[in-house]
């Protein structure tokens, strides 16, 4: 498993990047068929797939965010949103030195709501942060993949991040995903309640649909949809 950029000083130095790329992940539960680290794993396919696709500096991950819907469940490990915040306002500051003064943000973790706020603030006085995926882009690209769940059904370690981790590490997916599928559609009380108050699993969607075709078709289209995110930054 490679999730860390090997890139030299000398690379950096070479590529004349001026848009940094930071995956965004999380240390929490999947239920028992994916390991703590899926949101890690997917937010580093993503950014690896966008840096090398239009030539953006790839950062090391955040690791562990704001998973606070999911304690109760062994494993999970969250810090605050505050810091959050700091550690990429940190980390913008260390690359504005360095003349790199646009990141991209892409996020493996539904629950890091921290992060609309740190792009928006960051935006104030022009283009200098995109957070990636949206929505719209998860859509699309379950669209294109095929994915026979839907968007609000398939919410955690269903149909899409089974199939990523089935096309890109399959060894660490264990076959109690075929029979995992759990389905709670409407959540109304998430913020109050956390994942507790809708599976005792830690699991809500259809693992049991995913297939590794799947989820290479996700993530191409999603490293072919961040093109129009980037013009934005480019404008």
């Amino acid at each position: 498993m490679n999730l860390l950029t090997t890139a030299t000083s000398t690379d950096e130095a070479a590529r004349m990047a001026t848009i940094a790329v930071l995956p965004v992940g999380s240390f929490e539960q999947h239920g028992d068929h994916l390991p703590l680290i899926t949101d890690t794993v997917v937010a580093c396919l993503i950014a690896q797939g966008i840096a090398e696709t239009y030539n953006l500096r790839l950062l090391p991950p955040i690791t562990i965010s704001c998973s606070h819907e999911h304690e109760g469940f062994a494993g999970t490990v969250s810090i605050s949103a505050s810091t959050v915040m700091t550690m990429i306002d940190d980390i913008r500051t260390s690359l504005a030195r360095s003349g790199v003064e646009r990141l991209v943000i892409v996020n493996g973790h539904g629950g890091n709501h921290v992060l609309a706020n740190v792009t928006q603030e960051a935006n104030v006085s022009g283009p200098r942060v995109v957070l990636y995926p949206q929505g719209d882009d998860w859509i699309a690209a379950r669209t294109t993949a095929g994915l026979d769940s839907t968007w609000g059904g398939d919410m955690h370690g269903g149909e899409i991040e089974t199939s990523i981790m089935l096309h890109a590490y399959p060894d660490l997916v264990r076959d109690s995903y075929r029979t995992a599928d759990h389905e709670a559609r409407d959540r109304p009380e998430l913020l109050v309640t956390g994942l507790r108050g809708y599976t005792d699993t830690g699991i809500i969607g259809s693992p049991s649909l995913a297939t590794a075709a799947k989820g290479r078709a996700v993530l191409e289209s999603l490293t072919a949809l961040f093109a129009d995110h980037l013009k934005v930054l480019d404008h």
